[in-house]
This record gives structure tokens, sequence and C-alpha cells, in this order.
């Protein structure tokens, strides 16, 4: 059977999980039988430099495009016709001749706290070791617990969920979505208040990148939740005006309810000794040009989140 849409994805558990998860969405979207749907829309598995280099925070290293680069070359190149990627993964700027054509239903953005030692965050003992690669999550659990010892823990979730099993942390700190779609959600102690640990931008949901020319295809508007869509256009704008990045503590998260975005967007110190914070709202959720109201919120709290923080702000 010829492909009729070809999936680009990293090779990790996660990555593969989820594009499984949209390896069938878009197959029933385009009518192909179940027992066909892997051959119609293959998965092309890339190595991403990102997933190679292991060792490293990956501010280090040259940030999250890290693990995008290379999916994108051969989305660019024709080899793949969409890339799957987890939507805090993403840059805020697209490449010349690629968009995000689509964004699914969201899972749960709340960060995990997971232990073998405590049931919660608030009850680490002092000094105990809190796994982490975020900056974000660093920052914020030290603003809470300055006394907690940070280190660092990258590599896929079997690997963050064996070294805290072998001893080497007190506790670990992950996205509950990733956990969920694999089915590790028994594992979580503790799913982190919003408050506390505002998430990453697009944190919880998924980007279906395409190029430009293949943005109106079938497929596209049967998996594009309009919501969650919009609420990640807030998300975005904030992170785009803060700068957001692997070198910047920076939280965003936009909930829709009762006809209305309400957004709150933060930025922190990365040792927690600042943080600063705006909220706001739009109610023309079903306006033509909500999306671009979505996003202009998201670029006006995150400037006055950057004039607050000033030259106090500290970014690596």
């Amino acid at each position: 059977m010829t492909p009729l849409v070809r999936i680009g994805t990293r090779r990790s558990k996660l990555a593969l999980t989820q594009s499984g998860m949209m390896q069938r969405a878009i197959g029933r979207a385009l009518g192909v039988p179940e027992a066909d749907i892997e051959a119609a829309v293959p998965l092309v598995e890339i190595v991403t430099t990102g997933d190679r280099v292991q060792d490293r925070r990956l501010m280090d290293i040259g940030g999250k495009a890290l693990f995008t680069k290379e999916i994108e070359e051969a989305l660019l190149d024709g080899r793949v016709d969409v890339a799957v990627h987890s939507m805090k993964d993403m840059p805020a700027d697209q490449p010349p001749g690629l968009c995000i054509a689509a964004v699914p239903v969201r899972e749960d953005a709340r960060d995990a706290f997971i232990s073998d030692v405590v049931p919660s965050f608030d009850e680490l003992p002092m000094g105990a070791r809190l796994g982490t690669a975020s900056l974000r999550r660093q920052a914020q659990a030290l603003a809470l617990r300055p006394d907690l010892k940070i280190e660092m823990l990258r590599g896929n979730v079997d690997t963050r969920l064996r070294r805290l099993a072998d001893g080497e942390f007190d506790a670990i700190l992950l996205a509950t979505a990733g956990l969920n779609r694999l089915g590790f959600e028994g594992v979580i102690r503790e799913r982190l208040s919003l408050d506390s640990f505002l998430p990453a931008p697009g944190q919880g949901a998924l980007a279906l990148q395409t190029r430009v020319e293949d943005l109106d295809a079938a497929w596209v508007s049967v998996l594009n939740d309009t919501m969650t869509a919009l609420a990640i256009e807030a998300e975005r704008g904030a992170m785009t005006a803060l700068e957001g990045s692997c070198r910047t503590a920076v939280g965003a998260h936009a909930e829709i309810g009762d006809g209305r975005l309400l957004l709150t967007t933060e930025m922190l110190a990365p040792d927690g000794s600042a943080r600063w914070r705006r909220g706001g709202e739009m109610v023309e959720i079903e306006a033509v040009d909500a999306g671009a109201q979505a996003r202009a919120l998201g670029l006006r709290l995150g400037a006055e989140v950057h004039a607050l923080a000033g030259d106090q702000r500290v970014s690596s």
C-alpha cells in the first residue's frame, strides 16, 4: 500500500506512544480500515540530537530545538508529511515553510510528584534530593522549598523512574500527561497544583506540524480541537514575550470555562528567589479572530511580567 501520510516521530517510548495515538486518529479521519492504518499512515522514527545527548541540560547544548530540528528537516525534505511533537518542546517560532496544523484535545497539564519516600511535595525532608532537568520546575520547587537539593535528571520516562527506584533521588518531577499516556499514572503520588507549579507553555498538549501547503489536508480539521488550540495560542504568546526557552524559567497556563479564557503566566529566578506573575482574561472566545486575540493576551501579559522582572531577571 502506498502511504497516505508519513508521520515523523522521535524514537522514545513516549514519543512512539503519542505518535501511535495520532497514527490511528489520522487513519480513521481518512477512512482507512483499522487493519491497514499502520501501512497507510506509517511511523518514521528519527533520532534527534536531544535524544542522543542525555548527560547535560538542554540549555547547555542548544535548547528545545534539539528535539525538533532533525524531524523538521525531514518535513522540509519531503521524507515525512507530519510530525508529532509534545507542544512544550516546540520553540516559539516555526521554521519557514512549516506550521502547527492541528492541536488535539489536551491531556492533564499538571506536573506529577513521584517518590518512594513521602506521599507529597510538602512532606519532603529538609535537604531532600529532587530530580528534574527543567529550569522551571527547579525554580518553582526552590521558591517553595529553598532547602531542597536539585539534581539533574534527563532520559526517557523509564530511565527516570528506574533512577528514582535505585535511590538516586528522594523524589522526581515529571509531566502528568506523559505518565497518563504511557499507562504509568499509578506511580504518581501527587498531582501538583497549577498555582504552585504553573506548567510550561503547551504542557499536556500535542503539536501536529506540517508543511504550510498541507495546512488544509483532509485530516487536519478533524484532529484539531478549537478550544485547546485557543489556549495554546495564549500560552505561546506569553512564551514569546518572555523569551521562553530552556534558559528561562517560564510558566503559562490557560483555562477555558464559562465562555471565557483565563491566562496566568510567570517568570522565576532559577534559584527560586524571585517570582513575577500576571493573569488576565478574554471573553470573545467564539470570535473569528479568537486565536489572534488569545495570542495578543499572552503577548501582553508576558510583556508585563518581563517588565516586572526587569534587570532582576536571571536567565541562566
